[in-house]
């Protein structure tokens, strides 16, 4: 099992940065780590994906704005959140998995992105 805890989360204006951090409590480079965000009432929204071997995907919503990366001697993943918009603001959460999904999906606790000026 992994567990994760996000931080970094906090309030920016638009147009600022952020930088969430994914740390696990093992070993990450077995697990693809995706982003996922959600707001009350919505469903939640994949954001982005790093997979072993550092290819990289994001949503449209967030190219050229975010960027994904990893430090697997820290076991750590971040998000690199520019040019902030206000309907950026969510609960972002982090997600290890690996296939077969139903036996590998891991998700931490969120933490809380508020864009507003």
């Amino acid at each position: 099992q992994v567990q994760l805890v996000e931080s970094g989360g906090g309030l920016a204006q638009p147009g600022g940065s952020l930088r969430l951090s994914c740390a696990a409590s093992g070993s990450i480079s077995t697990y693809a780590i995706s982003w996922h965000r959600q707001t009350p009432g919505k469903q939640r929204e994949w954001v982005a994906t790093i997979r072993r071997g550092g290819n990289t995907n994001y949503a449209d919503s967030v190219k050229g704005r975010f960027i994904i990366s990893s430090d697997n001697a820290k076991n750590t993943v971040y998000l690199q959140m520019n040019s902030l918009k206000p309907e950026d603001t969510a609960v972002y959460y982090c997600n290890a998995w690996a296939l077969p999904r139903s036996r590998n999906d891991y998700w931490g606790q969120g933490t809380q992105v508020t864009v507003s000026s």
